[in-house]
């Protein structure tokens, strides 16, 4: 069967965080096995929702998350050596018709057959350069192939190999409670939160991270709001104060914290909404008195990290420069030396020179891959635990062969004259309703607006 351990690459100093896999430890023994086992299988109840193995392993998945129905048992069997050659074969009889995204924190099994890697954002625009592509495989997460779907052709299909490869972080902000946070601002504010007020103001402008669902994406594009990554949240953020008294910012607390508090906002200013509490956990006057409203979210890779994790790599390596994402904890990111988004870290890590030692803070695979791409840096990771994200270890080679032939087959089919209403539908293809999906785009057309 296809390998999925999870290891950290080359060897750091002793002592080190991140030191050779040899001598740490994962956060789940489930990780050293396959995520087939967490698929739903016929003539059984479905599985209780889970994000399966990882650093999402204890947050609490909603009723409504995807299942992935098993796949043929023969792809589950399969060792690696087929598995992969049957990924090939079925990429280069689709040709042109296909592109594979892989998102960097794929594990390298996956990562290996991508045609462009990159962060979620990118990838989806990058789907966008491949007009000729019927079908665009999303190796990443719900969210972005949810993004995709959004982006490309009408007569573009996305595909996500495994449906049950969602985001926790995602699911922290449904429709329902952003909608209902929304109905108690606005009694608590005593004004439509949407609409100007004479010095050309709304009371609230609700900004997403792109680490959302669709549906949170077109309640900001409905409301007047829009979307941001962690590349351009200074911007958007920037945007959003010119044409608002507050931001509703969703779903991740820590890019929303980090990013206002470097544009001057003060902790005093950004209650945290709990939705689990009547307003949000907060008093009426709070609300009214805030810049920034920040949604009780997280990512659970990125909150693993510490800075006690940052004090040891120093102990062990006085040069060391500390590199982390801003979806780490305020704390962490005021005691790293550089801050930013995956592409950020990706070109900091580029930038140094010979003999440098980075200690980052990121998905683990990411950062095993830029150690394998440096073997003139030494690079680790922060966490001494190994413990990928969750729902991308979803995504294994062996669902990838599955849509792939699947998809050959469908082309097969095609070119034998068998009409398209005969085909059958596209296997796990993620489409965004009609409704959603204009309010959506009208979100992401305003931050390409403000950051092309």
């Amino acid at each position: 069967m296809v390998s999925v351990a999870v290891t950290l690459g080359r060897s750091a100093p002793a002592g080190a965080p991140g030191a050779s896999s040899a001598s740490v430890s994962s956060c789940d023994a489930r990780l050293a096995g396959e995520p087939f086992a967490l698929d739903a299988m016929p003539g059984l109840p479905a599985p209780a929702p889970e994000y399966g193995p990882g650093a999402s392993v204890v947050d609490t998945a909603p009723a409504h998350t995807p299942v992935q129905q098993q796949i043929p048992e023969r792809y589950r069997r399969m060792q690696a050596d087929e598995v992969h050659a049957r990924v090939r074969a079925a990429k280069a009889e689709l040709g042109s018709s296909v592109v594979v995204l892989g998102h960097h924190y794929q594990r390298d099994e996956v990562i290996e057959h991508a045609d462009v890697t990159g962060d979620s954002f990118l990838l989806a625009r990058r789907s966008l350069e491949r007009p000729e592509a019927k079908y665009v495989v999303f190796c990443g997460v719900h969210f972005m192939a949810e993004t995709a779907d959004l982006l490309t052709r009408l007569d573009q299909a996305v595909v996500l190999p495994n449906l049950a490869a969602g985001c926790s972080m995602a699911d922290m902000a449904d429709l329902d409670s952003v909608q209902d946070c929304w109905d108690q601002l606005e009694a608590a504010i005593g004004r439509p939160l949407d609409v100007p007020g004479e010095d050309g103001l709304v009371e609230v402008v609700p900004v997403t991270y792109m680490n959302s669902s669709a549906a949170i994406k077109a309640f900001c594009g409905e409301h007047g709001g829009i979307v941001c990554t962690s590349s351009n949240a200074t911007a958007v953020l920037t945007w959003a104060f010119a044409r608002g008294r507050r931001v509703l910012f969703v779903p991740d607390q820590h890019l929303g914290r980090n990013t206002a508090k470097a544009m001057g906002v003060p902790a005093d200013l950004m209650p945290l909404w709990d939705p689990r509490k009547p307003m949000g956990g907060n008093s009426v006057q709070a609300l009214v008195d805030s810049r920034v409203l920040l949604w009780r979210g997280w990512c659970s890779v990125h909150q693993r990290f510490t800075t006690a994790q940052i004090d040891a790599a120093r102990a062990a390596d006085p040069s060391v420069q500390v590199v982390v994402h801003p979806e780490c904890p305020q704390a962490v990111v005021d005691a790293a030396d550089q801050a930013g988004s995956t592409e950020f870290i990706i070109k900091a890590v580029e930038a140094a020179p010979a003999g440098s030692s980075l200690a980052i803070g990121t998905e683990i695979n990411l950062v095993r891959r830029l150690a394998d791409a440096h073997p003139d840096k030494t690079i680790t990771c922060l966490d001494p635990v190994i413990c990928p994200c969750s729902t991308m270890y979803r995504i294994h080679p062996g669902y990838l062969a599955w849509v792939l032939e699947s998809l050959a087959e469908r082309e097969r089919g095609r070119s034998a004259g068998i009409p398209e209403a005969e085909l059958g539908p596209v296997v796990n293809r993620v489409v965004v309703d009609d409704e959603s999906a204009a309010h959506a785009r009208t979100a992401l057309e305003r931050m390409l607006a403000v950051v092309p």
